[in-house]
């Protein structure tokens, strides 16, 4: 048996395993361990996260932020975007005679001239909501799919509180004056306002979610308003009877609102955060029933045909508040 047939001896082992490269590039170490005191070869690890391992070799990927990147690097408050804001903190739209003994309201117990009167003010009322219904919609989708608007509306929230306080006065107007909302152009023009104010709100808090949640909340907010609407059609079930109830239900989720605002303001709870929603969805879904009955006016008590405003703006309250309070639990939910 020949020599090279045997292991090589140990002598052998602390030879280069290779021989010397071309170029610039230095041999790699030797194997072997170093005797005991000698030095300690160092290893070959770059001076940086971008430096080049070898000289004479390209240097890594360029530091951030790249092109593209929405938000730039750096702890939060350096250029990420606030968390969203609370939706509209208000109490639901109740008829103004269960707060005072005055008869003049329209909520009272009204007898309609005939069916087709009846039938021209519902069919008015639903005309006006499908055009703030869809105002709404389409402000929501701008501020959800274009990337710039969505970016903007984030990074500058005092144009939502602007939005919130013509919200708040606009509201206070329609609902407790009554010349102003019986008198045309100037009805149209509070609702119109009204509305753009709200619709903005909504559109800045649909952006701080994803499209997926936008979406679900969406058709969940459509399927329990339709099926609300056909069963107070359908129902013998009075809900206008119940006007005390209504007016408790609304004290407390106004009440219940600024507390948790208050709280969440300090600290966020993620259970009062859903609860507060949850609650919210429930009670405003119920007062859509209840405003509902309140146009239909085969009731105990209906609204007159010149309170389509007041109508129009009440079902369209509770719609859009319906709509937030889902937002918020399925946007948790898909986070």
């Amino acid at each position: 048996m020949s020599r090279s047939d045997y292991p090589p001896r140990y002598d052998d082992c602390h030879g280069p395993l290779y021989g010397p490269q071309g170029g610039n590039y230095p041999p790699p170490p030797s194997y072997g361990f170093p005797a005991y005191g000698g030095p300690q070869p160092s290893a070959p690890y770059p001076t940086g996260p971008n430096a080049p391992l070898y000289p004479g070799q390209p240097a890594g990927y360029p530091p951030g932020p790249y092109q593209g990147h929405p938000q730039p690097g750096g702890p939060p408050g350096g250029g990420y975007p606030n968390p969203p804001p609370m939706p509209p903190v208000m109490p639901p739209t109740i008829p103004s005679d269960v707060l005072s003994s005055g008869d003049g309201f329209a909520a009272s117990g009204s007898g309609w001239d005939s069916l087709s009167i009846r039938h021209a003010f519902i069919r008015k009322v639903y005309l006006i909501l499908a055009s703030q219904l869809l105002v709404t919609t389409g402000i929501v989708a701008v501020f959800t799919f274009v990337q710039p608007v969505r970016t903007f509306v984030q990074r500058n929230q005092a144009i939502y509180w602007a939005s919130y306080g013509v919200y708040i006065v606009t509201h206070l107007v329609l609902v407790c004056c009554k010349g102003p909302r019986r008198k045309f152009p100037w009805n149209v023009i509070l609702l119109s306002i009204f509305t753009l104010a709200l619709s903005y709100m909504t559109g800045s808090i649909s952006s701080y979610y994803n499209t997926k949640a936008v979406f679900l909340a969406l058709g969940i907010t459509a399927v329990v308003c339709i099926a609300v609407t056909v069963f107070c059609f359908q129902t013998k079930v009075d809900f206008t009877k119940c006007q005390g109830l209504f007016c408790v239900l609304g004290i407390v989720i106004f009440v219940t609102g600024i507390i948790t605002t208050i709280v969440l303001s300090f600290k966020y709870i993620l259970w009062l955060h859903m609860l507060y929603a949850a609650l919210g969805a429930i009670v405003f879904t119920m007062f859509l029933a209840y405003h509902t009955q309140l146009l239909i006016g085969n009731r105990k008590h209906s609204i007159s045909p010149e309170e389509y405003v007041f109508a129009a703006l009440s079902i369209y309250v509770d719609i859009v508040q319906i709509f937030l309070f889902l937002l918020q639990i399925i946007g948790a939910s898909t986070k």
